[in-house]
């Protein structure tokens, strides 16, 4: 026998994992839909007269969403009954008020056909953009419309989202829905996005890449003006008509700030999975690369994808001695990296990497670089060749 709190909750969780499909598939589908309540027999209604009677009379009391369904039954001892039978739901929207999600679906209802008259092609994406139509303000709303119509019109603007001459738009409301907007922009068009960018699929111009550089030598300043710590595109940086000795990448931000002045080096730092950037950088053949990364599996995939762009680039402080004598500086890395071969390390680095992935030293062990006893980083950078 189902008490009405027991449909209530059951009602919810169907709701939880339906209710986007409920949006596209309109009324007819499933609905109405018919909960059976667990009528009992009367063998049952002898054994717990109570249960029975508090159960026939919650119903009785309902005053919730839905028509209850009622059945007559002629039992042998307790005679003639009126039981409830069923909970007819009659569609989505009471569904909703069920599960305590009324004022979500009707505004997401509501909307829904805003979208799919303007254009059709996107009745299919509608589960996706439930959230959007459920929980966007007004005037967020209309600013989405209005964008699409006028990224439609103008396929290849190449503006930044800041230049885009509609009221109220800007980077950061633009920024946060770029996905959004490009998934319902390739839908309309009907083509598929083909590993294309968000910008690319919006026709707009993405925000150049950039990367922070120091540099750690007097005789380089010079060809800056003196400048030292620099965040600049990686277009401005490949055109610089200078060649340093030596360029050092730094995983850690910090552990670069902190780099003192280096004969011939410039420091660039905190590249993170970034380093396909380094491909830009025409100075960067010709210098001695050395790459200072995290002793962790992630830091050896960075490494190894660096070392694609740059087969000479050497690695400092992420070899075996390095882990083993700072044991007692680990951290856990929270998610490991699952690849299994990394063709650009070492036959030394790759050991390391699949100790660390087979739980060798521990269970995700992680030596951080910033962790290392600054002493010990600067002999290390002697030890490697660098002066100051």
């Amino acid at each position: 026998m189902k008490l009405p709190d027991e449909v209530r909750g059951w009602l919810a969780k169907r709701y939880a994992s339906q209710h986007r499909h409920w949006l596209a598939a309109g009324d007819a589908e499933i609905w109405p839909l018919r909960i059976a309540l667990g009528m009992p027999t009367e063998a049952v209604a002898m054994r717990q007269p109570a249960a029975v009677r508090e159960w026939s009379e919650r119903w009785r009391a309902w005053a919730g969403p839905g028509e209850l369904e009622w059945t007559e039954r002629r039992w042998k001892v307790l005679g003639q009954q009126r039981l409830p039978q069923a909970l007819l739901i009659s569609g989505p929207a009471q569904a909703a008020s069920l599960a305590g999600e009324l004022e979500r679906w009707q505004r997401a209802a509501g909307r829904a056909p805003a979208l799919t008259d303007r254009w059709p092609s996107l009745a299919p994406l509608l589960p996706r953009l439930f959230d959007m139509l459920a929980d966007f303000a007004d005037a967020d709303f209309q600013r989405l419309q209005d964008l699409l119509a006028w990224l439609l019109a103008h396929p290849d603007s190449g503006l930044y989202p800041r230049q885009l001459p509609l009221a109220g738009m800007d980077s950061k409301w633009l920024e946060p829905r770029l996905g959004l907007v490009a998934l319902m922009l390739s839908t309309i068009r009907q083509r598929p996005a083909d590993g294309a960018s968000t910008h690319a699929l919006c026709g707009l111009k993405r925000p150049p890449a950039t990367l922070r550089m120091r540099v750690l030598d007097p005789a380089l300043r010079a060809h800056l003006g003196g400048l030292t710590d620099i965040s600049a595109p990686v277009e401005t940086l490949a055109g610089l008509t200078w060649q340093p000795a030596t360029v050092l990448i730094v995983e850690n931000l910090q552990t670069g700030l902190a780099l003192q002045d280096l004969n011939g080096t410039v420091a660039l730092m905190g590249l993170g999975y970034a380093v396909d950037a380094l491909g830009s950088l025409p100075w960067l053949r010709q210098a001695r690369c050395v790459y200072w990364g995290d002793i962790d599996t992630h830091g050896y995939v960075i490494l190894h994808q660096a070392r694609a762009l740059l087969p000479h680039l050497a690695s400092l402080m992420m070899d075996e001695a390095t882990l083993q004598r700072y044991s007692g500086l680990w951290t856990a890395e929270a998610s490991q990296a699952s690849a299994c071969m990394l063709a650009g390390l070492t036959p030394a680095e790759h050991t390391v990497y699949d100790g660390l992935r087979s739980q060798r030293w521990g269970q995700a062990v992680r030596l951080e670089q910033e962790r290392i006893a600054w002493d010990d980083a600067l002999q290390a950078l002697a030890d490697q060749g660098f002066s100051w």
